[in-house]
């Protein structure tokens, strides 16, 4: 055997590969393990130029993959002053000034303020408006906030007039602009609508996009992640990967992007779609196309058999649905695979009968996705591992924006019957269906060792007060841990090659100062992360 480059080496490893399930050392060359076996074996794997990493008492697993982020659009999303922990519209005010204060922002002058991550039960069940935006900054402040969904946005009167806004518009999609009594109240839903200001928006300067780029990723790689489904590939995308990418440290980590497919979009785009999965590069490359056939609970714009108690929820994103299925056919012919965010049962229901009635049955070689999979009956939970689906889905949407008592905003819409389907996780794996794991940041935050934790306790790891939500969806330790690594390889056609510690796998691995198999969920949350290794390359060492 050629001489290992590297060799990692530790009391514990959880390879996921079957015929070898445990080891305590690894061998990697040129990119990939070439051997894994046990502390005595090190010394016929060494060179003269081998580095060894002892890390003790530790435990190693597969790198962790995230199944679904916005790494590009993120940077726009989380601009301004985080609002992820307003509980109240008088916090909500309270959080503006200060921020607009820490910054010096100059709002008489006409600079912009921008926030991200407010949550709408924040507006303790009354409608979402600016009015607690006229009372922080004054009527004439440009204001522009990113609600928690990154589907919706609520903005100032002067930002609705700069803009040009003053009544309800018509879109392709299922977005609009909310009125009452004829008048616009700053709540803008779903990205047509938000982008009417969203569009007048400064712009980043390049360097600065590029440095943040680079220590987003270098924040995932810290904690364990070795690479990423990455629901983007829009305007600058290419460019800024591109950028990073050739720089001489490069990515940190692997992203697999997934171009949008929106309803506006014709055959020239679907054709320009086809054109980019031959787009790549060291550690990224474009293998997917993503579309919405419906939008969020919390907003009004899902797509439900049955209206939300609000009277809405009952209309696809897609005004023709059959103009959806007639899109993935045509990527489904050219060997594209989709990754379609379906919320509601109504639009869960209708990407399963697309992918049924596929013609084309010889297909991507990549498995079809469906992204959060919020609400599901009970006939369509076995539906997923008959047509071979993979069920893409973020524990922390639960944990962290409903509650069991369903006294928050999304279970209030939907009302007890459907709230009580919610996020089933452990009906699907126990149904066969494979499940990935993610956590859709910048909607929640992108830590995996706190998503598996929270998959596992149904409640916010670290919160034991919190009562779990349906503790009757927790995963087990296992189940989680592969939701991140050997069901999120498959899902992405890699299984015979990552998502597992063996010869000939791509050398991608995560080393933590505790078991994610048997240590306490709430403490493996908060678990020292002391290496992470990509394509053979030490990325993160603590």
């Amino acid at each position: 055997m050629t001489a290992a480059q590297l060799v990692v080496v530790a009391d514990t490893v959880h390879t996921l590969d079957p015929a070898r399930p445990h080891a305590q050392a690894v061998a990697i060359a040129d990119g990939r393990i070439t051997a894994v076996g046990d502390r005595a074996d090190v010394g016929s794997w060494r060179g003269k130029d081998t580095e060894v990493v002892d890390l003790g008492a530790a435990t190693v697993t597969p790198g962790l993959v995230d199944g679904h982020v916005h790494p590009v659009m993120g940077l726009v999303l989380t601009a301004g002053i985080d609002l992820s922990a307003v509980r109240t519209r008088g916090e909500l005010v309270g959080a503006l000034r200060a921020g607009v204060a820490d910054a010096g922002t100059d709002v008489r002058g006409g600079a912009w303020v921008r926030g991200w991550g407010l949550d709408p039960n924040a507006f303790e069940g009354a409608p979402i408006t600016h009015e607690p935006l006229v009372a922080a900054l004054g009527p004439d402040a440009l204001v522009h906030i990113t609600l928690f969904d990154a589907h919706s946005a609520l903005v100032s009167p002067r930002a609705l007039e700069l803009a040009g806004i003053t009544g309800p518009r018509e879109f392709r999609s299922g977005a609009s602009v909310v009125v009452a009594d004829g008048r616009p109240t700053g709540h803008l839903l779903e990205l047509e609508a938000v982008d009417l200001v969203g569009d007048l928006l400064p712009s980043e300067a390049p360097e600065q996009r590029r440095r943040r780029f680079r220590d987003l990723l270098q924040s995932m790689a810290a904690v364990g992640l070795v690479g990423a489904n990455a629901m983007d590939f829009e305007g600058d995308s290419a460019e800024l990967v591109q950028a990073v990418a050739q720089e001489e440290a490069g990515l940190p980590i692997r992203l697999r992007f997934a171009p949008f497919v929106m309803p506006q979009h014709g055959r020239d785009h679907l054709d320009h779609v086809v054109d980019l999965q031959r787009s790549a590069g060291r550690r990224w490359a474009v293998d997917g196309a993503k579309f919405m056939v419906d939008g969020t609970i919390d907003g009004g714009t899902a797509w439900l058999e049955e209206a939300d108690t609000h009277g809405e929820s009952t209309a696809p994103f897609w005004p023709d649905p059959a103009e959806y299925t007639a899109a993935v056919e045509f990527l489904t012919a050219r060997g594209v695979p989709t990754v379609t965010h379906a919320i509601g049962d109504a639009g869960i229901r209708h990407v399963l009968r697309t992918v049924a009635g596929l013609s084309t049955r010889t297909g991507p070689v990549v498995p079809h996705r469906i992204e959060h999979i919020e609400t599901l009956p009970d006939d369509l939970v076995e539906e997923f591992a008959r047509l071979d689906v993979t069920a893409s889905m973020q524990p922390t949407h639960c944990t962290h924006f409903t509650k069991a008592d369903h006294s928050d905003n999304w279970s209030r819409r939907l009302g007890k019957v459907r709230a009580d389907r919610a996020f089933r996780t452990r009906d699907l794996r126990d149904a066969g269906a494979r499940l990935a794991l993610g956590s859709d940041w910048p909607v929640a935050p992108f830590d995996p060792r706190a998503v598996i934790a929270d998959a596992r306790l149904r409640r916010t790891a670290g919160r034991v007060e919190e009562e779990p939500v349906l503790p009757g969806q927790a995963l087990t330790a296992l189940m989680a841990l592969e939701g991140y690594t050997t069901h999120a390889a498959t899902a992405a056609g890699l299984g015979d090659r990552a998502g597992t510690v063996r010869a000939g796998a791509r050398a991608d691995l995560a080393a933590f100062g505790l078991d994610p198999l048997r240590a306490d969920p709430d403490e493996f949350a908060q678990s020292p992360v002391h290496l992470t290794v990509v394509d053979g390359s030490v990325v993160h060492r603590a």
